[in-house]
């Protein structure tokens, strides 16, 4: 056995150490997730948090459509086409950015404004394109490797609805459809992202690579919250080209 080979984790090992990294840096541990699901925002911070979350939304199919164009095979490509369609939609189906769109809908905000994408805070945007960038220029095992949160949200979902639908008076079951499939698809996705890095993280190197990966989205996560935090918590610092509360209500023009 070869040195090397002797550093290897088991499949098992990585797994654990994989789990390890959401159990300490998934953004379910965030203060301001927290005090969403803990019903302790008000109105304008959840308005907040919805129209920042739709830039992070809306970039997703393109993250994975980088993804698309360089798996090798038609079964590969089938697999990860099926996530470019649960947030695209169809013409039959709303896919996550309409029912996202609803959501924005639902907290009062003006669906073009959203859509627009002014008002998005500078920490939300240069995280979520770090992400994007990310997928694009590293190893496609290191991209794949990235979408590996999805491990950790299906029990949070449940907590985060819960929690809202409990506190504001604001949300309805029909807001948050969105949340409705999203337990089912990201087993199913975190699943075989997890078996592809279990089986071509053949070198301890890859597996280092792969934990790596897991941490970067975990920040883009968590920078996005602490951007939130700081503009409309603590110390409420909204940077002058940001979302106010009162703007862009539905029904209103846009500023």
């Amino acid at each position: 056995m070869t040195k090397s080979r002797a550093e290897m984790m088991s499949g098992a090992e990585l797994e654990a150490a994989l789990r390890r990294i959401g159990e300490t840096r998934y953004h379910s541990l965030h203060p301001f997730q927290i005090l969403l699901q803990e019903g302790r925002l008000n109105r304008p911070q959840v308005q907040a948090w919805a129209l920042n979350r739709y830039y992070y939304q809306a970039n997703i199919p393109v993250k994975d459509s980088y993804i698309l164009a360089r798996l090798g095979t038609v079964e590969l490509r089938r697999e990860w086409r099926q996530r470019i369609l649960d947030h695209d939609g169809s013409e039959t189906e709303r896919g996550g950015i309409e029912k996202w769109i609803a959501l924005t809908d639902g907290v009062g905000l003006d669906r073009d404004y959203v859509m627009s994408g002014r008002g998005i805070l500078a920490g939300t945007r240069f995280a979520v394109d770090a992400y994007v960038h990310f997928v694009r220029d590293r190893s496609l095992l290191e991209a794949i490797a990235s979408s590996l949160t999805e491990l950790f949200s299906p029990n949070v979902i449940g907590v985060r609805t819960k929690g809202m639908l409990a506190h504001y008076d604001f949300i309805s079951q029909d807001t948050l459809a969105y949340f409705d499939k999203r337990p089912v698809q990201a087993k199913r996705d975190s699943d075989f992202a997890l078996n592809y890095c279990l089986e071509h993280a053949d070198t301890r190197e890859k597996q280092e690579a792969v934990m790596d990966a897991l941490r970067f989205k975990c920040q883009v996560l968590w920078a996005q919250l602490d951007a939130l935090y700081y503009a409309y918590v603590e110390p409420a610092l909204t940077p002058p080209d940001a979302w106010r509360p009162g703007e862009a209500e539905s029904g209103g023009k846009a500023p």
